[in-house]
């Protein structure tokens, strides 16, 4: 009674006291500053177009664009493409439209560009002769769109107006939701040189044999997306933000050499007219040939082509439903080679398209690398929906678009390589096939969001080249790991952006697009939620949205909704932020069970006023290096003996039941940690045992959620652990990984160094 009264007074007089010293001094509030704070502030609000859940809503739509197109390509020594389409642009929104905005990409090629205006030349010091001459002369390459006809179906001209790499088109009338407007638009341009200008599509000229290879992209006026989070997303293309589509069924018809091979998006209507009988027999053959690729067209009969260079034409005739895009290869050098893969619901053709200077490399790896990719991709995401991808080899290129992409890497003109540049082609195949799931299929915006593409493929690609890895019997060495990111992380913060910003607008985006993105992805996978609820996650988000216009908040929602983790203080730190983590081992402290009072019993009797005996059954841990483990503590009974206590003890206060599940270890090791860093992350633990062996442990980055720069675990075991290792494999991107173990490793100081090099 009396310890009760002394509690009360002693807690009325600080509670006094606290109020006295509170009315000469407000205290400051705060906002909510933890890390684990939920990330509405950051989130648009939910809606009928997007749900909190990160599905589209009730009232979610997209608008469609169809073309039928009538495309020539002439080849000559300055190489032109002329077109002739027309649009039929369906309005599904809810809004009046008063004007549509079409893509005029090529203009990022006009002389005096937006692109050109906006660049800082200051470090352009090395250009290739043409891009030189073109550049700062009057001469050379010229390249933009020259829009010839913008009229109605009637012929009736529209008025249009250009604003650099957009174009504005006019209506006569509103289009109203639910109506189509349709109208013609005659174009044509110059072909620019890739191989000198690093363009994403053009031609790459053979000196030796005086031949083209063409691969040809954004090469019609297309229209531009109008959704529910934009409006008409029409920010001017300048180069790094790609490209944001609607989705729309092509009819295309393309004029080329006939001695030319050429493929491209969508069905080819027309191949057995297209093809030699021989040529059309082999592709009959490659439809059922599943454990290796058949050539349609060899390399013997390729060289051939080469040296004919006619004048008659051939035309090629495509078909593509629900596509955002349209691209085509063409040349008379083409090897064309292709196998089927077999999905779980469909059959698949993977092709390759290459010229001779790219063998042995191609012909052994380009197809079934294809393949592999359809395969993996397929199981992670969704079945791969059309029925063919194509792989074009050409010089320095990785680009991607529905059903076809273009892919570097060559041999020497002895056709050798290294092992290099085999992986190198390898990875880029792999990750250039993949686009066709992000963005081609999973629409997001790659003007706005470049990491909703890039780093979604590059984490997806990374898991089907670690399952190919197995196949091919070497190493990819693929990037997305989050190790791999800890340079970059480590470098000049005047000098890097979050993920979350504008394609545009980021400082290296291989880094903040690609990989980090990647890393982060891998994390969540590894460490964060595990396989089971990561993978179902993902899975959903890319089946929500496949064939639908994503845009981030869809993607955060989606993976939290589908998994019942709470993921928002990982958005928030490695999405919006450009934080480190930096996690360390400050303290080991090891324990041994006793169930006599330790010295911290004693006081804490002393201090309530109370006898040792008062207190209920307890179970204490007293450790080495603490001031329970005093001289008068030596002389208790051995640690063997003490555990048969420790069994009186359990069998007086537990069930038999209870002491049978219960099991007891012998040690106790408290582990601190610290966070110098301001990126909270899982603590990821190695310990190894005295006998050999090693377990992996694994707290959850909540442990941080009160105190994120101190915490520290208990961790009980059966066996005495002699070394703790935080995040060995650094799969939290850590960087510094010289405080992660315990014990510390002595550091040879520069004079041991010195003296073990010494001959003496």
């Amino acid at each position: 009674m009396k310890y009760k009264v002394f509690s009360l007074l002693l807690l009325w007089i600080s509670l006094g006291y606290a109020q006295e010293k509170n009315q000469n001094k407000v205290p400051k509030g705060h906002y909510n500053t933890s890390k684990f704070r939920q990330i509405t502030d950051l989130l648009p609000t939910p809606n009928r177009y997007r749900t909190a859940a990160g599905a589209p809503g009730p009232d979610y739509y997209q608008n469609r664009a169809n073309y039928h197109m009538n495309i020539e390509l002439i080849d000559a020594k300055q190489p032109k493409i002329k077109g002739s389409e027309t649009i039929t642009y369906v309005n599904n929104s809810p809004d009046n439209l008063d004007y549509l905005w079409v893509q005029l990409d090529q203009n990022k090629r006009a002389p005096n560009s937006y692109t050109d205006q906006i660049k800082d030349d200051g470090s352009n010091v090395m250009l290739r002769p043409g891009k030189f001459i073109s550049q700062y002369t009057n001469e050379g390459y010229k390249g933009g769109f020259h829009i010839t006809k913008v009229t109605d179906l009637r012929g009736r001209a529209l008025n249009y107006t250009i604003n650099h790499t957009m174009m504005r088109i006019d209506l006569p009338h509103p289009l109203q939701p639910g109506q189509s407007a349709s109208f013609n638009i005659d174009w044509w341009y110059d072909i620019n040189n890739f191989a000198e200008d690093w363009g994403r599509s053009g031609y790459e000229h053979f000196k030796d044999d005086g031949n083209n290879l063409y691969i040809i992209a954004q090469f019609y006026p297309r229209m531009a997306v109008y959704d529910d989070v934009n409006g008409w997303q029409n920010m001017q293309f300048i180069q790094t933000g790609e490209f944001t589509l609607p989705f729309g069924d092509f009819d295309v018809s393309i004029t080329a050499p006939a001695d030319h091979i050429l493929d491209g998006t969508g069905v080819l209507i027309n191949r057995k007219e297209v093809m030699t009988p021989e040529q059309y027999k082999r592709y009959l053959k490659a439809q059922k040939t599943y454990d290796k690729p058949v050539m349609i067209v060899t390399e013997a009969e390729a060289r051939q082509h080469e040296k004919k260079h006619v004048k008659e034409t051939k035309t090629w005739h495509f078909k593509a439903k629900n596509v955002r895009d349209f691209a085509f290869a063409s040349s008379r050098k083409f090897i064309y080679d292709m196998m089927a893969v077999k999905l779980p619901t469909k059959t698949v053709m993977a092709v390759s398209m290459y010229p001779k200077e790219a063998q042995p490399l191609w012909e052994k790896y380009s197809t079934r690398t294809v393949a592999n990719t359809l395969k993996e991709y397929s199981k992670h995401l969704f079945d791969y929906p059309y029925h063919k991808a194509i792989s074009v080899n050409a010089f320095r290129q990785g680009m991607e678009y529905p059903m076809i992409c273009w892919n570097y890497g060559r041999p020497d003109k002895e056709g050798k390589y290294s092992e290099r540049t085999r992986n190198g082609m390898i990875k880029v195949i792999t990750h250039e096939v993949g686009h066709n799931w992000f963005p081609m299929i999973v629409n997001s915006d790659e003007r706005q969001w470049m990491w909703m593409d890039e780093g979604l493929n590059t984490f997806t690609e990374l898991l089907a080249e670690q399952a190919y890895e197995k196949k091919l019997g070497f190493k990819l060495h693929s990037r997305g790991l989050p190790k791999q990111v800890v340079p970059f992380m480590k470098g000049d913060q005047s000098k890097m952006h979050p993920i979350m910003v504008n394609s545009d607008l980021m400082y290296n985006r291989g880094m903040t697009a690609y990989s980090k993105p990647a890393a982060g992805l891998y994390m969540l996978r590894e460490v964060i939620m595990g396989h089971k609820l990561f993978d179902k996650a993902f899975k959903t988000y890319a089946n929500r949205w496949k064939f639908k216009h994503p845009e981030p908040a869809d993607f955060f929602r989606t993976m939290e909704d589908a998994s019942a983790v709470d993921l928002d203080w990982f958005w928030r730190g490695w999405f919006y932020t450009t934080r480190v983590n930096e996690m360390g081992i400050t303290k080991v402290s090891k324990f041994y069970v006793t169930d006599k009072p330790t010295q911290r019993i004693k006081n804490m009797a002393k201090s309530y006023g109370m006898k040792v005996e008062d207190f209920p059954p307890f179970v204490s841990l007293i450790t080495e290096n603490s001031p329970d483990f005093t001289p008068d503590m030596k002389s208790h009974k051995p640690l063997l003996d003490r555990a048969v206590n420790l069994k009186q003890f359990l069998k007086e206060n537990f069930t038999r039941d209870e002491i049978n599940r219960l099991k007891t270890p012998k040690y106790f090791y408290r582990v601190e940690f610290e966070q110098n860093g301001e990126l909270v992350m899982p603590i990821v633990l190695r310990l190894t045992y005295k006998d050999g062996s090693t377990k992996q442990v694994i707290y959850p980055a909540k442990i941080w959620r009160f105190n994120d720069k101190k915490v520290s675990k208990m961790i009980p075991s059966d066996k005495e652990i002699v070394k703790i290792e935080l995040d060995p494999e650094n799969l939290t991107a850590d960087i510094d990984m010289s405080n992660n173990v315990w014990p510390k490793t002595k550091q040879k100081s520069e004079f041991d160094k010195l003296k073990e090099k010494s001959k003496f």
